[in-house]
C-alpha cells in the first residue's frame, strides 16, 4: 500500500470528545471516525486490524469444530416474546416497525433466532452436538455510550452457540470454546483472564468473561482475585468472606436519639461518635414498581446488579424522595427498618453478624441505636448483596485475601441450560425416544472490543503499539526525502520486493518533511519502520526500528528484508 493512495486521516491534537487514551488514538491516528453516539465508521486501517481478528477467530473456532453461517440482522418480535426478552431486557433492545405494522428487534445477539434454525433442523441425538458461530454487526441502544469502541451502541462480534443432548457433552463442549477463547486472544497479543461473571438479561446458570488487564481508565470492569487460589470474579458476581472473628456484644435496648440535620453516613457516625461500620443504612427502591429496602452496611456500598438478580426483577431503580416520603414518613436520609409497612425487606448477608447498631427512626431528625434483627424487626431475604472489598477473604479457599484489577471484557461464555430451547419448544429425540429440551451454550467475543482493548494496552506517548499478529500491516518504509531520486528508488525497491514475499507492507510516498512521516509512523503503530535517508546517501546503510522496543538495527539494502522478517518473528514472541 502507498499512503499517499490510502485513506489515513491522522490528526495533529487529541479530539476533544474522546475520554480514554485508546479512543484518543484510534480518531488521531485515522482508524476510526464517529456517525453518531456509540456508531463508527471503521477507516481502512482499521478494516486491516478487524479482518486479522476475525481471521483467527475463524481459524480456532473451525479447529474447534465450529461451523460458520451467517443470520439475519432484523428478527421478528414473535422470537424474543416467546423466550420472554421482548420485556426482560428493556429499552438496550432497538425496536422498530416495518410498514405492515409489525414488530422488528435489530439483533443484539441471536439465541432465538439460532434456537428456532435448530428448532426445525435437528430431530435426533445423533445429529448432536453442533457448535454455530457467525462474525456479525450486533446494535444495543446503549443507554450511555462511551469510550469510543468499549461501550458502543454498534459493534462487530463474534458469537457461537452450542447444542448438546446432556450435561456430559455440554461440558466438554463448553470447555472446548473456553480453551478457544484463550488461544484466540493469546494469538491477538493479549493474556486474559477467565472471570464468573453474572449471566444478566441473557439468563442460564453461569457465565464467565475474559477480561484483559490493564492499569488506565480504559479498564472500566474491577475484577476481584484470589491471592491464593483461582477465584476470579467480576464486581457484579464476586463475593467474600470476613476473616476478622467478630466479638458478639450483649443485645441492648434500642433508643431513639436525636440527630437534628444529621442524615448521611458521614454525619451521623461522626454526631453518634461510632465507626461507619455500626451503622445499617436502608435504601428504598422500586423493583418492577414494587417498593424494596435494601439494607447494607454503612461502610459498604450496594451491588445493585446483585439485588436485581436477587430480587428476579425486570427494572430496578432508586426510589424518589417523594415516595420514600410517602412509605417511611420521613425525609431521605432518615429511613430504617422498623416500622416498615407493605414493603420487602432483603438484607445484606453481614447485617445478621450484627448487634446494637444504627438505623434511621422513619422520623425527621432522629435516628435508632442498639438495634437487633429478630429482636427488632424481620428480614424476608438475606443475600449477599454488596460489593466485594480488596482484602477481603476469598469464599472460595477461605484462605487467600481477594485482590482486584482493572479489566477490559472481550468475551464471555454462557450456560445456558434449557432456558432458550424450553421457551421456544426446540426439542429432539434422544436413545431412548423421548423428546428433551437441547442444553445450549452462547460465547461472545467483542471483535471492535479486543481491537480498541490491544490499543488500551499497548501504546506510549507517540501513538499505538500494535501486536504484529493483528496490526493492519507490519512494515512502514520512510523514504526520507521524496526528491531524492535514490533514497526514493530504494525505498521502492524494497518495496517491490516485500511485496513479492506476500509480506504487508506500506510506503510513505508522500513529499512531507521527515519530521511528519516520523510522527505518523509512531503514530499509526506498525510494527516495523525502514528508514530510507541519510544514512543511506553517506553509508548505504538502512534504518529498521521497532515499535515496541525502540531497537534499531542498521543494514544493507540487500539484507534488510531478511533481517526485518527476523525481527517480526522476535516481536510476535514478545507479545
Amino acid at each position: 500500500m502507498k499512503w499517499s493512495e490510502t485513506y489515513i486521516p491522522t490528526l495533529r491534537e487529541f479530539p476533544a470528545e474522546a475520554e480514554i487514551i485508546s479512543h484518543k488514538l484510534l480518531i488521531k491516528a485515522g482508524y476510526i471516525r464517529k456517525l453518531t453516539a456509540g456508531v463508527y465508521n471503521y477507516l481502512p486501517l482499521m478494516q486491516l486490524v478487524l479482518l486479522k481478528i476475525s481471521n483467527i477467530v475463524r481459524e480456532e473456532m473451525n479447529a474447534k469444530g465450529a461451523q460458520e453461517i451467517l443470520m439475519p440482522v432484523l428478527h421478528p418480535a414473535e422470537l424474543w416474546q416467546e423466550s420472554g426478552r421482548w420485556q426482560s431486557i428493556g429499552k438496550e433492545l432497538m425496536r422498530m416497525k416495518d410498514r405492515h405494522e409489525r414488530d422488528l428487534v435489530l439483533g443484539g445477539t441471536h439465541e432465538e433466532v439460532v434456537t428456532s434454525l435448530i428448532k426445525g433442523e435437528i430431530r435426533s441425538y445423533r445429529q448432536l452436538p453442533i457448535n454455530l458461530y457467525q462474525i456479525q454487526t450486533k446494535f444495543r441502544d446503549e443507554i450511555r455510550p462511551r469510550f469510543g469502541l468499549m461501550r458502543g451502541r454498534e459493534f462487530l462480534m463474534k458469537d457461537a452457540y452450542t447444542f448438546d443432548a446432556n450435561e456430559e457433552s455440554f461440558k466438554q463442549s463448553y470447555q472446548k470454546m473456553l480453551d478457544a477463547y484463550f488461544k484466540i486472544f493469546k494469538r491477538c497479543g493479549l493474556d486474559t483472564r477467565m472471570v464468573e461473571s453474572d449471566t444478566g438479561a441473557m439468563g442460564g446458570k453461569a457465565a464467565h468473561e475474559f477480561m484483559v488487564t490493564v492499569d488506565t481508565d480504559g479498564g472500566e470492569n474491577i475484577i476481584f482475585y484470589c491471592d491464593s487460589c483461582d477465584y476470579a470474579a467480576n464486581m457484579d458476581k464476586a463475593t467474600s468472606i470476613d476473616l476478622k472473628t467478630s466479638k458478639e456484644e450483649k443485645i441492648k435496648l434500642k433508643e431513639k436519639v436525636h440527630t437534628p440535620n444529621y442524615r448521611t453516613i458521614e454525619e451521623v457516625t461522626q454526631f453518634l461518635n461510632l465507626p461507619k461500620e455500626k451503622l445499617v443504612k436502608t435504601l428504598i427502591y422500586k423493583a418492577d414498581g414494587q417498593m424494596v429496602a435494601a439494607l447494607i452496611r454503612g461502610d459498604r456500598q450496594i451491588n445493585e446488579m446483585k439485588l436485581k438478580n436477587r430480587l428476579g426483577a425486570i427494572d430496578l431503580t432508586m426510589a424518589d424522595a417523594e415516595s420514600i416520603q410517602k412509605l417511611t414518613g420521613a425525609a431521605v436520609g432518615f429511613s430504617g427498618p422498623i416500622g416498615l409497612k407493605g414493603v420487602k425487606l432483603i438484607a445484606d448477608e453481614e447485617i445478621t453478624k450484627m448487634t446494637n447498631f444504627v438505623t434511621g427512626a422513619n422520623e425527621e431528625d432522629y435516628h435508632l441505636i442498639n438495634v437487633n434483627v429478630e429482636k427488632d424487626f424481620k428480614i424476608d431475604v438475606i443475600a449477599y448483596i454488596r460489593s466485594a472489598s480488596e482484602g477481603e477473604g476469598c469464599p472460595r479457599c477461605q484462605k487467600g485475601k481477594l485482590k482486584t484489577a482493572k479489566g477490559i471484557e472481550v468475551g464471555n461464555t454462557f450456560m445456558l441450560g434449557t432456558k432458550y430451547s424450553q421457551a421456544l419448544k426446540a426439542y429432539f429425540v434422544d436413545q431412548d425416544g423421548k423428546e428433551k429440551p437441547f442444553i445450549m451454550g452462547s460465547y461472545g467475543i467483542g471483535v471492535t472490543r479486543t481491537a480498541q482493548a490491544a490499543v488500551e494496552k499497548y501504546n506510549d506517548e507517540a501513538g499505538i503499539i500494535w501486536p504484529p499478529s493483528i496490526a493492519p500491516l507490519a512494515i512502514d518504509i520512510v523514504p526520507v526525502n521524496m526528491q531524492d531520486e535514490t533514497q526514493k528508488k530504494t525505498a521502492f525497491d524494497i518495496y517491490h520486493k516485500m511485496k513479492e514475499k506476500k509480506m504487508e507492507v506500506l510506503i510513505d510516498d508522500r513529499d512531507e518533511r521527515a519530521g511528519v512521516k516520523f510522527v505518523d509512523s509512531d503514530l499509526i503503530g506498525l510494527p516495523l519502520r525502514i528508514v530510507v535517508g541519510e544514512r543511506f546517501s553517506k553509508e548505504k546503510k538502512i534504518e529498521i526500528r521497532a515499535r515496541n522496543t525502540k531497537k534499531m538495527v542498521l543494514t544493507d539494502k540487500e539484507e534488510s528484508i531478511e533481517k526485518s522478517q527476523k525481527m517480526l518473528e522476535e516481536m510476535e514472541k514478545s507479545f
